[in-house]
């Protein structure tokens, strides 16, 4: 029997878990040190779900998840989006003066590069957000901070110095909502995206031929990501999102000519737009 759990890659107080509460607060979460452990719990029944990040609004893709989808076993169910709001946390009675340097993942240094400039604090890399929090609680060390969710200064015990101080107001970060049964949204729903991966047959001009069935049954493609396959340059994969059902007319002639110039084609889930795309269309 499946596990009412939801995987997420991280510790608890990370972005992925507050993810994870913000869609399905009904199950509890799962913290697994990797996407492929988190993969791995839903496809062995550990979990009934994961929740994946893909991609941040400041940093762009997240690397690997591109990658690990297809060959997952799972699918795609559902998408939402986190505000990513940056907090400066430190030990208790710590004050921004007294902080020399700020730890956290990569990815989030980067996203507050400015504050951390303006006011002199070194970025130090960290495993994850949260793990970092953690760390800093451990340390007790009020010249050192994290960057990080009001969660992990939640789960931590640390006080929130700064808060919200990431450069970009609308910062988010989107997630995928993975599960091992395939549940697509109804025909007729109002908002679908429809995502799938394919590789372009070795012709000339294949991927602009293959593009040209979107173009021509106005169909909207909403992303558009090229990866390597096993570290060949000659076998580049593609990611997509689009706007629509695959039973609708105009996604389903977009399709077929798509197979036609594609050596390989795979959707990975049929799913419902989450409001928040409205709000920053």
């Amino acid at each position: 029997m499946t596990a009412e759990k939801i995987a997420f890659q991280g510790e608890p107080g990370a972005y992925s878990h507050m993810a994870c509460r913000q869609t399905h607060p009904e199950l509890e979460p799962l913290p697994k040190p990797t996407f492929e452990a988190a993969i791995a719990a839903v496809r062995s029944g550990e979990a009934k779900l994961a929740m994946l990040p893909v991609e941040n609004s400041t940093y762009g893709r997240v690397a690997d998840i591109h990658r690990l989808l297809p060959d997952s076993g799972l699918f795609i169910i559902d998408e939402t989006f986190v505000p990513v709001r940056i907090q400066l946390l430190g030990v208790p009675g710590a004050k921004l003066e007294d902080v020399k340097e700020a730890q956290s993942h990569t990815v989030l240094l980067g996203q507050c590069g400015k504050f951390l400039a303006e006011h002199g604090i070194k970025p130090i890399t960290g495993a994850d957000t949260a793990g970092s929090a953690a760390q800093v609680a451990r340390d007790g060390d009020p010249t050192r901070a994290a960057l990080a969710s009001e969660l992990a200064a939640e789960v931590t015990g640390l006080e929130i110095i700064a808060p919200n101080i990431q450069d970009f107001s609308h910062n988010a970060t989107r997630f995928l909502v993975m599960s091992r049964q395939k549940v697509e949204a109804e025909p007729g729903a109002p908002k679908v995206v429809t995502s799938f991966v394919f590789q372009v047959r070795n012709v000339p001009a294949a991927l602009y031929k293959a593009m040209g069935g979107f173009a021509t049954n106005g169909v909207n493609m909403t992303k558009l990501e090229s990866y390597m396959v096993d570290g060949q340059f000659t076998a580049t994969r593609f990611y997509a999102d689009i706007e629509g059902h695959p039973e609708e007319r105009s996604v389903r002639l977009a399709l077929e000519e798509l197979a036609f110039f594609t050596s390989y084609v795979k959707i990975l889930g049929v799913y419902p737009a989450h409001p928040y795309r409205d709000e920053i269309g």
